[in-house]
């Protein structure tokens, strides 16, 4: 339609509009059966309206009597504004919301777009934000984010000074494969050439230093990653481990939390007696299970397995130690 209007050379009546349109769909698709003229005169008044185009299409008396369609405006087409109001409007929606997460440097892109848009197509958003994300803005590894991103994008081999907690640095040649936030810390996994490992994890708060390409062959990744996560709690995943069946119980006051919020998509729920929660999950021991056992305090107790239970005494006895 846009077209045809556009076309200051021929004169199209409403059913030469009609027969355009449906032979542009049935080139686009022979199996379409077209439109009705009903539905091509509600387009026409739709692209007049506010809310479409505003396209300032005109009707005329032709060289044969009839009545012809045409663009007042020669130079005008809907290409040239491709936001009709409703849609601006509805992209307006879209800015507000990403820029009401607040807080989160994964979304600093939108800083940069918001404007960009507003500007482009004289959107204003001055909706006060009202989402803010958990987040550490004092994060160390957010800029390794980017950098880390387009090396698996682009399948690129690169060189990581990375520091360990209590350890001295050490450099590592890393074919980076997969990255994952955790806890508002982000990991990055990936092949280390040093002990071949295809599933090492790097903290990005523990790099130091610029992320450097070099020129090695990069070495395909085949996991799954979505299943990879599934047996445990957080990102430490050890090999070599089991999956276990860890059996705890938590206090009455604590089980509607437990229930509305489980520790693990595995987990299933038993009330007890005295009003206490006993779920089962299965899952790999590791430290990040430890330390979300720990959060709950005085309100969970570790019945299975026996190392588990083992363990978090330990922990116990160490932190009671401290006062």
């Amino acid at each position: 339609m846009d077209r045809c209007f556009q076309n200051f050379g021929r004169e199209y009546n409403i059913d030469d509009l009609l027969e355009a349109v449906n032979e542009a769909i049935m080139d686009f698709d022979s199996k379409s059966s077209g439109v009705q003229m009903r539905t091509l005169r509600k387009d026409i008044a739709f692209m007049r309206s506010e809310a479409g185009h505003n396209a300032p299409i005109e009707t005329f008396k032709g060289s044969s009597g009839t009545i012809y369609y045409r663009y007042l405006d020669k130079n005008f087409s809907i290409n040239k504004s491709p936001l009709n109001d409703t849609e601006a409007q509805q992209l307006k929606k879209a800015i507000s919301i990403l820029q009401r997460f607040e807080g989160s440097p994964e979304f600093e892109w939108v800083n940069e777009l918001g404007p960009l848009l507003n500007d482009k197509f004289g959107l204003k958003n001055n909706d006060q934000k009202v989402m803010s994300l958990e987040t550490n803005i004092d994060y160390k590894g957010y800029e390794y984010i980017t950098p880390i991103f387009n090396a698996i994008i682009n399948k690129s081999v690169v060189t990581i000074n990375y520091e360990p907690f209590n350890k001295p640095e050490y450099q590592i040649t890393f074919h980076p494969y997969h990255l994952k936030q955790f806890n508002n810390r982000w990991f990055v996994f990936g092949y280390n050439e040093f002990n071949k490992m295809p599933q090492w994890n790097l903290a990005l708060d523990r790099i130091n230093g610029e992320i450097i390409k070099v020129k090695s062959k990069y070495i395909a990744d085949t996991t799954d990653w979505t299943d990879f996560f599934d047996d445990i709690i957080g990102v430490s995943k050890d090999p070599n481990n089991k999956v276990e069946e860890v059996k705890l119980i938590f206090a009455k006051e604590q089980a509607p939390y437990i229930e509305t919020k489980p520790l693990h998509w595995s987990q299933k729920t038993t009330y007890l007696e005295d009003g206490s929660l006993e779920i089962r999950i299965k899952v790999m021991l590791n430290y990040e299970l430890e330390m979300r056992i720990l959060s709950f305090g005085e309100k969970v107790k570790v019945i299975e397995p026996a190392i588990l239970v083992t363990t978090i005494l330990n922990r116990i006895k160490k932190q009671f130690e401290n006062y």
